[in-house]
């Protein structure tokens, strides 16, 4: 296991940071308990109703809506599973793994585009609440600057205080949510007349199977790539991959299953504005406000990570502050009319990286990486290839339709990172 310190601060200092730059040690390894539920909450988000939703009508309810959103959410679970074995076992996140892979330079375009990916979503999600209240509580608009304000730092409160408070709210807030949604979907089951209604739900035009399950795929494999920022707590591999797998297949699952079931019964996704429908606006509301603070919290959380890496600081706390605030100019600039589909986009080219990462793991250092403090190249090119190939396959298979787009990335950069670190073995040779 890779081990380390921080030699410009004392391990109180490295705890109440939440170890942004070393392995977390033993001492700070947490249970399944805790950390299922911080990951549930994680991919309990509103942009994953709307996946769901886009794929719903296109298919009958059974077995092809619900064979697809099952053989999906495995896809994206295992993939976030391999990489939160890893996280578990060794204690780092994807940002410090990618040191080995990338180099000690070349890791910082990983920081990049993690973390800017991260603030971008934060930024949104703090707009989507001005948007949500002027729609369903009569808000009016020109306060929008001050609940985008509000809820932007309310929202990386926990963030800032590290995983204690962000598993706390968690375990409050992750069963709350269940809850809310149950009781929307038993509404819906009655509205639509049990199952015999589902399986007779007109059929909209359908989608390839190919684009439906990138679509459930894509929409959150940006943050199965950097669910290792929490599975790094887990007391072993074995228990980062099981807790990873729950939220990204049975957490993601739920939601997808949730866009899916609503855009069927009612044409509208969105559960909230669903359950507002059914009469139970209070509700709607609350779950919305709790959805958006356990993905908002560790959204920003994310950027901190990222953030402390690329500019190799232990202050992570100055990252949360900092990213909330990059992200308030963002909303008040009007990033939920201009960037989410620029988001999505890169989502393709996120999934690279954690084949890369796996690649470097598993197949090249066979399970065991060395030291953060052993002197690395300041790009391990094998894997800067692999990552512009990859991205590249990934994007033009996008482009032609064809395969399962994070899947064509994440298994061509795995291959090419095997090839090429056995062609270019000189270029892993410290500087």
């Amino acid at each position: 296991m890779a081990t380390t310190t921080e030699p410009s601060t004392g391990s109180r200092s490295r705890g109440s940071e939440d170890y942004p730059l070393s392995p977390v040690p033993e001492a700070a390894r947490r249970s399944l308990i805790s950390l299922a539920p911080i990951l549930v909450g994680f991919t309990l988000y509103s942009g994953t109703l709307f996946a769901g939703g886009l794929v719903g009508p296109s298919f009958q309810f059974w077995p092809n809506l619900v064979g697809l959103i099952v053989i999906g959410n495995l896809i994206l679970g295992l993939y976030a599973a391999l990489l939160g074995y890893i996280a578990g076992k060794t204690g780092l996140s994807t940002v410090l793994m990618a040191r080995f892979s990338f180099g000690n330079v070349g890791s910082r375009w990983v920081d990049f585009i993690l973390g800017f990916t991260q603030i971008g979503w934060y930024a949104w999600g703090s707009a989507l609440m001005a948007q949500l209240l002027n729609t369903l509580a009569g808000v009016p608009a020109s306060w929008n600057w001050l609940i985008i304000l509000f809820f932007t730092y309310a929202f990386c409160s926990t963030a800032y205080f590290g995983y204690k408070a962000m598993d706390w709210l968690s375990r409050l807030a992750v069963p709350a949510m269940v809850v809310l949604m149950a009781m929307s979907l038993s509404v819906a089951s009655r509205d639509v007349g049990g199952f015999e209604g589902l399986q007779q739900a007109a059929i909209a035009d359908p989608l390839p199977l190919g684009a439906a399950i990138t679509i459930i795929v894509g929409t959150f494999v940006s943050g199965g790539t950097q669910a290792t920022n929490w599975s790094r707590f887990a007391k072993t591999g074995k228990m980062g991959f099981i807790a990873t797998l729950i939220a990204f297949f049975l957490g993601n699952g739920f939601l997808i299953f949730s866009g899916a079931f609503c855009a069927k019964v009612y044409g509208e996704p969105d559960i909230v504005q669903v359950m507002a429908q059914q009469g139970l606006l209070v509700g709607g509301l609350v779950l919305f406000f709790l959805n958006m603070w356990t993905t908002q919290d560790n959204t920003i959380y994310a950027f901190s990570i990222a953030g402390s890496n690329m500019f190799r600081s232990s202050r992570r706390t100055l990252f949360v502050l900092g990213g909330a605030t990059i992200a308030l100019l963002m909303a008040w600039g009007g990033i939920y009319e201009m960037l989410v589909q620029y988001l999505i986009l890169l989502g393709t080219f996120i999934p690279p990286i954690g084949g890369i990462v796996m690649a470097d793991y598993w197949i090249y250092r066979r399970g065991q990486f060395p030291a953060l403090d052993d002197p690395q190249p300041a790009f391990n090119w094998a894997g800067v290839i692999a990552y512009v190939g990859s991205s590249a396959i990934a994007y033009l298979t996008g482009q032609a339709d064809w395969g399962i787009v994070p899947i064509n990335g994440v298994v061509s950069a795995l291959v090419l990172y095997v090839v090429l670190s056995r062609v270019l073995p000189s270029a892993r040779s410290a500087v």
